[in-house]
């Protein structure tokens, strides 16, 4: 069980595999009023950097899912950097359809909601580990500015304009669930160009590592394609940002 390879390979040298910011990422910690002890679930948790962060920074206890093996691996290896794998556990498995066996304070979905299919699915599914009076958070795209054309969508990596909203019909569409809007942070365009450009790297000495590998083509077009997409599409058109949300 594993995600596709392309995405071990791009998001290698990742910490945090969306468009937040180390920063933008304490300051959602600090949003959250988190007190020592809090106990965080991290469905589609990446390379940990949330929960391992937060344990240090706050003393919370947190558990992460993941499919990737990869990226687990390198979860565990930052809660031993950090010093706080007494903590924080990390476990290779599928997040779709992941319940806890112990209630959490905060269930947490940050950038993976493919996980439930789709926002309402994910918050259904993070529900059923959330304790009466806990916090859920979704990392979710949005539009900054909305397509003129699908074509447009589709440089956004979307398969249609539908597939997301602009910010306010987001908010709204929260409440429209059953959910209060009790915090969020957004990403920039500075936390796009860090997510994006730092694949573009990777994938360069990828290819300098791995010139006969069987994806070095699919690499290498990714490589010529990818800076130009971004700064024509995804910079410009999509946002991205975790909404805290409690449940009415």
């Amino acid at each position: 069980m594993d995600i596709p390879r392309i995405f071990n390979i791009t998001e290698s040298a990742h910490r945090i595999h969306n468009p937040l910011t180390a920063e933008k990422l304490a300051t959602l910690g600090a949003a959250l009023r988190l007190e020592r002890g809090t106990r965080v679930l991290d469905l589609g948790s990446g390379s940990g950097e949330m929960l391992c962060t937060w344990a240090r920074d706050h003393g919370i206890i947190g558990t992460g899912i993941d499919m990737s093996l990869l990226f687990t691996e390198q979860a565990k290896q930052r809660a031993e950097e950090l010093a706080v794998a007494h903590q924080v556990k990390f476990i290779h498995d599928d997040a779709a359809g992941y319940v806890s066996d112990e209630k959490a304070d905060v269930a947490a979905c940050v950038g993976a909601t493919w996980i439930g299919r789709g926002v309402a699915g994910t918050i259904e599914l993070l529900a059923r580990s959330l304790r009466t009076g806990g916090i859920i958070l979704i990392g979710e795209p949005y539009w900054r500015q909305l397509p003129a054309t699908e074509n447009i969508a589709k440089g956004c990596l979307a398969s249609s304009i539908s597939d997301f909203l602009v910010l306010p019909e987001l908010i709204a569409s929260f409440g429209q669930l059953g959910c209060d809007v009790v915090e969020m942070v957004l990403a920039n365009q500075d936390g796009w160009d860090r997510y994006e450009a730092a694949k573009w790297l990777t994938m360069r000495r990828w290819l300098a590592a791995n010139p006969d590998d069987e994806l070095a083509k699919e690499v290498r077009a990714k490589l010529i394609s990818e800076p130009g997409r971004h700064v024509a599409y995804t910079r410009e058109y999509l946002g991205w940002g975790v909404f805290a949300l409690m449940p009415r």
